[in-house]
């Protein structure tokens, strides 16, 4: 039934074979490739408004609506050069099948290994940023945190 349901809601999965033509579009391409910048800056604000605090002090908070500029300002260049990306590879052009086929395959490789370190440290980031805030809904679970 629950099958049926998700059929239902987003159509009967694709056979592999179905799949090797199936061509991203736009928005669905976008839907894609833009979490992973989105979640990569989701903390940054926070965090350069916490160093900043520590430097200046109050004054920081100045800065804010100019940093935040910035992040949306990081935010449309990666979305323009994402459409880019997904008019000249429709068929799924990650890091490294552009950086191969353009720079060579020592680059894709490096491209590769960068993504895959972005992964890793947006996880950790999330977690840590996850985990603040379940200690400062519940102040009470602060003496549980591991202390870094």
């Amino acid at each position: 039934m629950l099958k049926g349901f998700f059929d239902i809601l987003t159509g009967k999965p694709l056979s592999n074979e179905q799949r090797s033509g199936e061509k991203y579009n736009v928005p669905f391409g976008l839907a894609v490739m833009a979490s992973d910048a989105v979640s990569s800056v989701a903390y940054v604000a926070e965090e350069i408004l916490g160093v900043l605090i520590g430097v200046i002090g109050l004054a920081s908070y100045q800065w804010l609506g100019k940093i935040s500029l910035m992040i949306i300002g990081l935010l449309f260049m990666l979305t323009i050069s994402y459409i880019q990306i997904i008019r000249a590879y429709p068929q799924g052009g990650g890091a490294y099948v552009v950086a191969k086929e353009n720079l060579g395959v020592q680059d894709g490789l490096i491209a590769a290994a960068a993504l895959l370190i972005d992964y890793i440290l947006t996880v950790a980031v999330s977690a840590s940023a996850g985990m603040e805030a379940i200690v400062s809904a519940f102040p009470g679970l602060e003496k549980l945190r591991a202390i870094s």
